[in-house]
């Protein structure tokens, strides 16, 4: 039988991979690590995050949530993975990030189907090739996806730093999940009045950024990933109504709400490290000691890692893909990941799942396979195989992309539930015949 080539080892190659070695089809998994790192790259592990090391929520009635559900059923490693490394992060589903991809080189590893191959793609190779190479794709491979897509589109996406718990002074924070989801210390608070934010803000618009080296700069900031202080420049209180947002909190010092405050989450499952929530930056890292130390509780903190900048790519979908993530132009080749214009860490594992089925059921003679309508996973692989879409941007999860509901619900907690249920019920539905 046909092995399948699948080209990187980040969330969709590994799930695409681990859908293949479930159906009994091999896979030879390409991971230029450790031969080759990309810019954000500094693991060895598959699955490493470079990011946020939260895959949001976990309540069915968001949808993240609803993903994650789905991608149980289509029986996803990276969810699995992610449970098993789990740290305390109130209703969200945040891993200690060495374990999981720690978590999930070991099972890649385990499948005698998968052989895993530590080498850099620089062609396109013949028969059933999934390119899941991620956005971070090394320059030689970009080219050959630019010539064979008729170009991609560029975004800068950033990270957040990383400052030790024991930097962090508690006696100018406060411990308290907003609205008091999860449990009280899964977040730590540091609140800022208005004097001290009118300061901070100041600091944060004056500062100088690093330099973008090769980055395109005519494509501007992702929204969905927008360092802090691109941000700020867009207003006095913009960060003050988004990562600096006080909504749900409050002072037990003051017993009032803070004028802003920035929420601290913990990075590992033994807290001794916290990343600042939102707080994705391009800042010179001397930058970045002095503005942010500016925040009281954090007037001593001591950065494990600065927030860093690179690199995004992604293809023009809607032109070159169809909602099984093969590609229009060539049978047996098929796109997964962040490169696709899905964003965020579970929805690039999510079209692996999907590629990775469809590429088995290529090679085992099956129909294509779409999620329903109603599902997210399949709300996300029509929206990136959507022709009508002119201006195509990278999307998350969302309860907008999904059919409204035959009957009108008021309350919008109940709707976003019975959408979310409605979805997993049509996925179970068929996911025997999977």
């Amino acid at each position: 039988m046909e092995k399948v080539k699948i080209i990187g080892g980040g969330f969709a190659g590994v799930e695409a991979a681990w859908q293949l070695a479930g159906r009994g089809i091999g896979v030879e998994l390409y991971e230029m690590k450790p031969v080759r790192f990309s810019p954000a790259h500094s693991s060895e592990g598959l699955a490493e995050l470079v990011c946020s090391n939260s895959f949001k929520a976990l309540r069915l009635g968001c949808a993240a949530g609803m993903l994650k559900a789905e991608m149980e059923l289509l029986g996803s490693l990276c969810v699995e993975c992610a449970k098993a490394t789990a740290v305390p992060a109130g209703g969200a589903l945040a891993v200690d990030r060495d374990k999981f991809s720690a978590l999930v080189t070991e099972k890649i590893l385990s499948r005698s189907e998968i052989e895993l191959k530590r080498e850099e793609v620089t062609e396109i190779p013949d028969g059933v090739v999934i390119i899941a190479a991620g956005p971070l794709a090394s320059p030689a491979l970009s080219e050959k996806i630019k010539e064979l897509c008729g170009g991609n589109l560029s975004f800068f996406d950033a990270a957040a730093p990383i400052v030790t718990a024991q930097s962090i002074d508690l006696d100018r924070a406060f411990l308290q999940s907003r609205y008091d989801r999860g449990e009280p210390d899964d977040y730590i608070n540091c609140p800022l009045n208005k004097e001290e934010y009118e300061a901070f803000y100041e600091a944060l618009i004056s500062a100088e950024s690093a330099p973008v080296h090769d980055f395109d700069r005519r494509k501007g900031v992702y929204e969905g990933c927008m360092p802090i202080e691109v941000m700020a420049s867009r207003g006095h209180d913009t960060i003050r109504f988004g990562p600096m947002k006080p909504a749900g909190l409050i002072d037990p010092k003051t017993g009032h709400r803070p004028w802003a405050n920035l929420q601290l989450r913990k990075e590992n499952r033994a807290g001794t490290m916290y990343n600042l929530v939102g707080f994705q930056t391009n800042l010179k890292f001397g930058e970045q000691k002095r503005v942010f130390s500016m925040i009281p509780a954090l007037a001593n903190a001591e950065f494990v890692r600065y927030g860093v900048m690179h690199r995004n790519t992604f293809i023009d979908s809607p032109r070159l893909l169809g909602g099984d993530f093969g590609f229009k132009a060539r049978e047996g080749l098929y796109f997964a990941g962040q490169i696709t214009g899905v964003e965020g860490y579970m929805e690039s594992a999510a079209s692996g799942i999907l590629a990775g089925i469809n590429a088995a059921n290529r090679i085992l003679g099956r129909d294509a396979f779409v999620p329903p309508e109603g599902t997210m996973t399949g709300a996300l692989a029509r929206y990136i195989s959507d022709g009508s879409v002119v201006n195509f941007q990278p999307m998350g999860a969302s309860f907008g992309l999904l059919p409204p509901l035959n009957e009108k619900i008021r309350d919008k907690k109940v709707r976003y539930e019975a959408l979310a249920q409605r979805g997993l019920d049509r996925l179970k539905a068929l996911n025997g015949s999977l």
